[in-house]
């Protein structure tokens, strides 16, 4: 996308934070918090619960997935229309859900429909967000990034009530109608750089206009050409257009070869650039960290509300769910660990190991936690750790450079998304084959505990190098305030 203007770092800017923001809330809301209505599904569609996991891992992990289709999106049509078009995708999915005759439907309608949608939220609104801002991008994309928490935390303790008002479908109804306030979001997004496809069809249009204007005779030669063409004959004429026609063909021809090279070139570019990332040896442990973390720190968003009820704990979603009190605690650890890990005495991926480290334990606490009070201490300390997520552009920055930082992220929320759409079908599977989700929550800490062993164990000799390479730069900030957050 082209730069045409500077960044502004405030004014309009806080309108682009506030909308950004309120989008990120209406659309994830529903998805951060699918642990309230996952039991319902259960109840209603008698499926195993493998099988109805698919619908909340899927929301959670395709958007993850997609992220580079995503931003190629954002960058070609811009953040505004992405935004209107995510609304009706969100909203439209949710409201196909309150229809759903089976749990296949849903993995489409919800998991599918919906998880696209939230991803094109995502792009759009750290994208608009980044060009508003430079001094204070990290404050303004802290901001915007706790609307995920936020919304998870306001929607858990809304959709259970809905649902004892209005039942499950009436729930999918309203929460499908209040997400097409995302347009209303979309309308304070005014463009600061123009995106690809206006500036290719400016572009073309001048070109035309250009052409039409090169090519139009003179006023006073204008009986004379009328003249000429009358009298030129009808072969003539046909002998001319055939000749065009060959000459235009054989010029598209070599166009096209052209552009099928300029491509080839661009994606052997960037394979080539993806190995080299992946040849790094601190990058591959982080990568293979990233897919084990997310494949046993997420089903218990999930399935958390399930096991309290499973273990006659409480007989119904309490008016403050579990789901509710780890999003609230991911918001704090997010600001937290953003704070500790610009400290210059902290190492930012053995801060990282830690969080993966508790969260592993509390994975092996929760079976063994017979009482409702300490299944929601864990369920804070799970979602504290889970704050970790906002460290992800900090190590990876650190890792590869700034200058490899887009494709390097891809790389790493390309592993991230993985594990989350495997980790609740697997645990669900778990439970269908033992009817206990004892085993299940064990298998979920070996992974955590595995992956964060794994990024210890493989960094020790990569980090401790001089990484003080140019192409290995640290994140520069320029002000107390961005130092507070370090979100990407």
């Amino acid at each position: 996308m082209a730069s045409s203007k500077k960044a502004l770092d405030g004014g309009w800017g806080w309108a682009i934070v506030a909308a950004s923001f309120m989008a990120q809330l209406l659309a994830y809301g529903s998805p951060q918090s699918v642990g309230v209505l996952y039991p319902e599904w259960l109840h209603t569609f008698q499926e195993g619960k493998g099988m109805t996991a698919w619908v909340g891992s899927l929301v959670s992990g395709v958007g993850l997935m997609a992220s580079p289709i995503c931003s190629a999106c954002v960058d070609n049509f811009g953040a505004r229309p992405v935004t209107v078009f995510s609304g009706v995708m969100v909203a439209g999915g949710l409201m196909l859900s309150a229809f759903a005759p089976n749990v296949q439907f849903l993995i489409f309608s919800y998991g599918i429909v919906v998880g696209l949608g939230c991803g094109l939220v995502y792009a759009a609104t750290l994208t608009i967000t980044c060009q508003y801002f430079d001094k204070r991008r990290g404050l303004a994309l802290g901001f915007v990034t706790t609307g995920t928490s936020v919304g998870a935390f306001i929607y858990a303790t809304a959709q259970n009530e809905l649902i004892v008002l209005f039942g499950l479908d009436g729930c999918l109804l309203i929460t499908g109608a209040i997400a097409l306030n995302l347009m209303a979001c979309a309308g304070f997004m005014r463009p600061l750089n123009m995106p690809g496809y206006y500036l290719k069809q400016k572009v073309a249009l001048e070109r035309n206009t250009e052409e039409q204007l090169w090519d139009k005779p003179p006023l006073e030669d204008l009986k004379i050409t009328t003249v000429k063409e009358l009298l030129i004959s009808t072969d003539a004429k046909d002998l001319a257009v055939h000749t065009e026609t060959k000459k235009s063909c054989c010029l598209s021809g070599l166009v096209i070869m052209k552009m099928i090279k300029k491509k080839h070139r661009a994606y052997s570019k960037y394979i080539f650039t993806i190995y080299e990332i992946l040849q790094d040896q601190a990058m591959g442990a982080y990568c293979i960290a990233l897919f084990l973390f997310s494949l046993g720190a997420f089903p218990p968003v999930m399935f958390i509300e399930d096991v309290a009820q499973s273990e006659g704990l409480i007989e119904e979603v309490s008016v403050i769910p579990l789901v509710s009190i780890g999003a609230i605690s991911s918001c704090v650890g997010k600001l937290v660990l953003g704070m500790l890990v610009d400290l210059r005495w902290i190492n930012s991926i053995y801060l990282y190991g830690f969080t993966m480290f508790a969260a592993g334990l509390v994975l092996f606490l929760i079976p063994i936690t017979k009482t409702y009070v300490g299944l929601q201490i864990l369920s804070s300390v799970l979602g504290f750790s889970s704050g970790n997520w906002s460290l992800t552009s900090y190590i990876t920055t650190k890792i590869v450079g700034i200058d490899r930082l887009t494709q390097a992220h891809g790389i790493l929320m390309f592993f991230g998304g993985f594990g989350i759409i495997l980790g609740p079908p697997v645990v669900g599977w778990f439970f269908d084959w033992t009817q206990s989700y004892d085993l299940a929550f064990y298998f979920s800490g070996t992974c955590v505990l595995l992956g964060a062993f794994i990024l210890f164990v493989l960094t020790l000799r990569c980090w401790n190098r001089k990484n003080v390479e140019k192409t290995k730069s640290d994140v520069q900030y320029t002000s107390t305030c961005e130092k507070v957050i370090s979100v990407a």
